[in-house]
């Protein structure tokens, strides 16, 4: 597939602008001015449309495809939500920020108020930031909440650590590690959650905050979390929740009702939102009452008699976190999300998210080795070890189910589990689907038995095969032609 610029003509035109009514500036810096042609793609509108159109058929998407990308949860997002978000599209997010401002976007700082409070309810946090514009931005935003409360308290050179299991997010560590913390890893234990004895070894009174996952990147929900709240909050240290996994246990569990002081939502997974690809995403971050101080500005607080205000006031915050209140649109989609489903809704998504993910575990367990075989939450994670002795990775049975049609499972994630095939099929998909994707994963396991090298050609069928991934890594051509 040639690229756009080399399908340009010169001479083509795809619009035609009407004559500015507008004087051309004069008092523009030479600098600033351009010195030559853009070089823009000269195209007409059919040979431009026809262009965007054959790269979106390229595209895989859930809308296309079984999309069962364990920690991703990648599941359908209903179009109605979409037009939600289109009914923000006139308001510019700067207009509550100006004097104001305020009055002429009641309806806009409620729908933002209103999906804090639900948020609040559904972690049982008392408070929720709706700034961070991803998951790992909340998290940042979390742990740097952390740790102005440490420093309010006069324990900043005190605080240096913070724990992390063995089986967590890169992000927790990475973000902690920003904002100044040394991480102390704890391992898994059999049981499949992070070692609660070599937990209670780790804990001291220099740890910042324990930073966990719950349910885990395994999928399994750990049966001692109280207690480990408990023990971190006897050394002041704060429990902060990845709420990658939230998806699970909505309606069943509060992260706050077990011990955990911060919050960061991955709006974009958990109530439906579309994401990959680099976003949009959104993350905001819940707090208990003692972090309330530390949120950033500017707040939305209801007055008593009913207004919405900002407030900028508080000295002790963190400051803006990001510009205006958060990626809006991804915002109102979850509020739709959230109040179309309603309490009941929620409980049923986690209900249904668990019951798929345990109908597939236990249908390709003869097939796969589990290195955790016990009832798994939202997402299951198996390994190709078994398959490892034809000498068949992971990888290869990922690109194997490229070409029956099916996006790859999360591959070599969690680390701590040999060449892992994570596997989240979420609630949205039928009994046929999963049915339909396990006999597939039960003809590669198979294949890596009686025809190896098939799987090691695989895929076939894209416009580009097997690559050499650390070449490709090393010497990226951007400009390839498909």
């Amino acid at each position: 597939m040639q690229l756009i610029y080399e399908k340009s003509i010169p001479g083509r035109r795809g619009i035609k602008l009407p004559t500015s009514d507008v004087p051309a500036a004069s008092a523009l810096p030479q600098a600033l001015l351009r010195q030559e042609a853009a070089g823009l793609a000269e195209l007409s509108e059919l040979d431009l449309v026809r262009h965007f159109t054959n790269l979106s058929r390229r595209n895989f998407s859930v809308d296309t495809n079984f999309y069962p990308l364990g920690s991703c949860t990648m599941k359908y997002n209903a179009k109605v939500l979409e037009n939600s978000a289109a009914l923000f599209a006139p308001f510019h997010p700067m207009t509550a920020l100006l004097p104001g401002g305020e009055e002429f976007c009641q309806g806009t700082l409620g729908m933002l108020y209103d999906l804090g409070q639900m948020l609040s309810d559904i972690t049982g946090m008392d408070e929720v930031t709706t700034q961070p514009l991803a998951g790992a931005h909340g998290e940042m935003t979390g742990i740097l909440l952390i740790a102005a409360y440490h420093a309010a308290k006069g324990n900043k050179s005190k605080k240096k650590y913070v724990v992390v299991p063995d089986s967590s997010h890169g992000t927790n560590p990475a973000s902690a590690a920003i904002a100044g913390y040394e991480i102390i890893t704890v391992p898994t234990a059999p049981y499949g959650d992070m070692d609660l004895e070599l937990f209670k070894k780790a804990m001291n009174d220099e740890v910042a905050a324990v930073m966990m996952t719950c349910p885990n990147t395994l999928g399994l929900f750990n049966p001692h979390i109280k207690e480990i709240s408990d023990i971190a909050h006897s050394h002041d240290a704060l429990m902060y929740y990845d709420g990658a996994n939230l998806n699970a246990i909505m309606g069943k569990v509060k992260p706050g009702d077990v011990g955990f002081d911060v919050v960061h939502v991955n709006l974009h997974k958990t109530f439906g939102t579309p994401h990959g690809g680099g976003g949009p995403g959104a993350g905001p971050v819940g707090v208990k009452e003692v972090l309330i101080p530390f949120l950033p500005q500017p707040r939305i607080v209801m007055e008593d008699d009913g207004k919405l205000m900002l407030e900028n006031s508080n000295p002790c915050t963190i400051g803006r976190t990001a510009g205006f209140f958060g990626n809006f649109g991804v915002m109102a989609k979850a509020y739709a999300y959230i109040i179309m489903l309603g309490r009941e809704g929620l409980i049923q998504v986690s209900e249904q998210a668990v019951l798929n993910a345990n109908y597939i575990k236990e249908r390709l367990k003869p097939y796969y080795d589990l290195p955790y075989d016990m009832t798994c939450m939202h997402e299951c994670v198996f390994s190709a070890s078994r398959q490892l002795k034809h000498g068949v990775h992971a990888i290869d049975i990922a690109k194997y189910l490229i070409d029956r049609g099916y996006h790859p499972p999360t591959v070599y994630f969690p680390m701590i589990v040999k060449d892992a095939i994570m596997i989240e099929p979420t609630e949205t998909e039928s009994k046929v689907t999963m049915d339909e994707f396990i006999e597939v994963m039960i003809e590669a396991a198979k294949t890596a038995e009686d025809n190896p090298q098939a799987l090691l050609d695989a895929p076939l069928t894209m416009p580009i095969s097997r690559l050499d991934e650390t070449k490709a890594a090393r010497e990226q051509n951007v400009c390839c032609q498909w």
